[in-house]
């Protein structure tokens, strides 16, 4: 790490302050920094205790020991922008926020959508942000879909963003999704392993891209398509549904789905794949749906992870919104 433009700070340890732990005794050196943030300081060696690195935020001090900290530079500005716009926030630390994603609000800016995202809010939210890579940004570690609606995890500082990537490039944090799905699902419960990649033709879109290996809806286990990556979803059908206000008589599955992993409208396209689409999805699935939903009925229900900072395992959880409730209930009606 290049140091000569950041300030270093020298402390000595009074004998009062013996045996007191190394990040709580530097928080209150530092007033206008959080313990969190002591402790990632620690975490990242920008912190010597006489010219050596401790190996736990939590070491007791000894007296007359000297203390060395490299001040990382404040943040800068990011181009976005906080916005006021209400966040449901589930969970909130120093390290992170689980926030109840209403669907319709984009997660975060881009073509289209400048402004207006659920990363302006947060932004606007957390005005004390201490970013992400130098910048005063939210750390987006995983996306919802706009039309998605359900639980997001958002970092706050380098050392949490690290920390979830982590959990998510290693497949521990559990992604449990509620959707409601055309017609009966067969077999009511099955894992669909099949490789997910960007569309060959119409580069807007996610497709399946290899053929398939056969009954069960598995993809087959040699070559697979150039840009594909692997895309795994287990399911258990909840609940089926018969719908015959228009005449006809029309199935639905609910659905619970586990994702372990986590791409681009995977759910969506699996279910898409074995003719099961999403109810409200138009543009995997039926361009003028058989119900009144005015969004793909999808919702991110679960989100289980390790807390940073304390490594506790926590399960959040987002019951369905009231215009999907309400769907459910006329169909079971």
């Amino acid at each position: 790490m290049d140091n000569e433009s950041q300030e270093v700070r020298q402390f000595t340890v009074p004998p009062s302050a013996a045996g007191q732990r190394l990040d709580r005794w530097l928080t209150d050196q530092f007033e206008e920094e959080s313990r969190s943030a002591i402790q990632r300081w620690i975490s990242e060696g920008l912190v010597t205790v006489d010219g050596k690195h401790p190996g736990k935020a939590g070491i007791p001090l000894e007296a007359a020991a000297v203390i060395e900290v490299v001040e990382p530079p404040a943040p800068v500005e990011t181009a976005l922008r906080p916005e006021d716009i209400p966040l449901n926030i589930i969970f909130e630390d120093n390290n992170l926020l689980v926030i109840d994603k209403p669907a319709g609000l984009v997660v975060h800016p881009g073509p289209g959508h400048p402004t207006g995202t659920l990363a302006n809010a947060v932004l606007h939210h957390c005005s004390e942000l201490e970013g992400i890579g130098g910048e005063k940004r939210p750390g987006i570690v995983h996306r919802l879909d706009r039309g998605t609606s359900g639980l997001i995890v958002v970092a706050k500082n380098d050392a949490s963003m690290r920390l979830l990537q982590e959990q998510f490039a290693d497949r521990t944090v559990y992604k449990e999704y509620l959707a409601l799905l055309e017609g009966r699902v067969e077999p009511p419960r099955g894992r669909i392993d099949a490789p997910v990649g960007r569309h060959p033709t119409r580069r807007q879109r996610m497709a399946v891209l290899p053929a398939p290996a056969g009954p069960g809806g598995t993809a087959g286990r040699g070559r697979q398509a150039a840009g594909a990556r692997e895309a795994v979803t287990e399911y258990e059908c909840l609940q089926v549904y018969e719908d015959q206000s228009s005449g006809q008589t029309a199935r639905f599955s609910l659905v619970r789905a586990v994702l372990h992993t986590g791409r681009t409208h995977q759910i969506r396209v699996h279910f898409a794949w074995r003719k099961h689409p999403v109810a409200g999805d138009t543009e995997y699935g039926y361009k003028r749906p058989r119900l009144s939903l005015k969004r793909p009925f999808l919702h991110a229900h679960r989100l289980g992870l390790r807390l940073p900072g304390t490594e506790e395992q926590r399960v959040f959880e987002s019951p369905l919104p009231a215009e999907l409730q309400h769907i459910l209930d006329r169909l079971g009606e």
